[in-house]
């Protein structure tokens, strides 16, 4: 795999040793007070690159494009699987990369064990195998490389995306109109319909994400996060990015706050979102929706077999 940053400004190469700098530090410190055993074994193996900055291709127009900018798109592979959950190893990190003024293009992580990252390219994974392709190794805590990817025939490739398609495209609608209901209760009841209604357009959105990842790729994070969810799926097609403009401090507000309801919306009572704010985001989200129509179903034309 490659390991050379020379292709990117010496800006961007700087950001990167700084998020390095944040991941093992906090890695270190999630760790430190660990007696379980996998814990005083945890390590990371690899860091790994991915995206439009291993490609060449970003965007860094925070002013034009709506506010898109790319994010630096980092796989971390872990020596323990449970050293993968992000909840609890990672978003401390994930935090000071917000807070850190040393690094201003935003960033998405996603974190597997080895052995998951060897199966998922044995099986054929595509989006891994992009990875191993095209990905840049930033660190390495030992040379062995990644396994020869498998790889699917051409029929596989196209059942298994056009069964992600139809699945998740419709649990997408189905969520959206589930909270367009909603809405319509809170703009009489209140408090409560709102919640609900958050939590649904939260699971619009992920479900819309994740059919655009699943059909393009093969592959969805576990996570319910729906800033990195959009994230990855943008980098497969930026048309996605109209869906949710990021120029106006207001919008990106609202998008941070739905973000929240996955647990919030269902668990805290002090979450709060406004009748405004809901109306909106359920107007975007049925733009987002059109557009992952669009583009899943280009992409299943594209991978058709003749005979299907």
């Amino acid at each position: 795999m490659k390991s050379s940053i020379d292709h990117m400004p010496v800006q961007k190469q700087r950001e990167l040793t700084r998020v390095l700098e944040v991941l093992r530090e906090e890695f270190e410190d999630a760790l430190k007070e660990g007696t379980a055993d996998f814990k005083k074994r945890g390590r990371i193996l690899k860091i790994i690159l991915f995206g439009s900055y291993a490609k060449g291709g970003w965007v860094d127009e925070p002013f034009t494009m709506k506010g898109y900018r790319s994010d630096f798109d980092l796989l971390i592979i872990v020596n323990n699987r449970k050293l993968a959950d992000v909840a609890t190893y990672w978003h401390k990190a994930i935090d000071r990369f917000v807070h850190d003024k040393s690094i201003e293009t935003p960033v998405s992580i996603i974190v597997h064990s080895r052995r998951e990252v060897n199966t998922y390219l044995k099986e054929g994974q595509y989006f891994f195998s992009d990875i191993r392709k095209e990905g840049i190794v930033l660190f390495e805590l030992d040379d062995e490389p990644l396994p020869e990817p498998g790889i699917l025939s051409d029929a596989d490739r196209f059942r298994v995306a056009k069964d992600h398609f139809e699945q998740r495209f419709e649990e997408a609608a189905a969520f959206l109109e589930t909270a367009r209901f909603q809405l319509k209760k809170a703009e009489r009841s209140g408090h409560i319909w709102r919640n609900l209604c958050a939590f649904n357009l939260h699971q619009a959105l992920e479900q819309a994400y994740s059919c655009v990842l699943l059909t393009l790729t093969n592959y969805g994070p576990p996570t319910h996060n729906i800033k990195t969810l959009r994230s990855l799926a943008e980098e497969q097609d930026r048309k996605l990015a109209d869906a949710f403009p990021r120029d106006q401090h207001r919008d990106r507000a609202w998008f941070n706050t739905l973000n929240e309801a996955y647990v919030k919306a269902r668990y805290s009572k002090h979450y709060e979102i406004s009748n405004e704010a809901l109306a909106w985001l359920g107007e975007r989200a049925a733009v987002l929706i059109e557009i992952v129509n669009d583009v899943c179903r280009g992409h299943l034309d594209t991978i058709r077999p003749p005979d299907q």
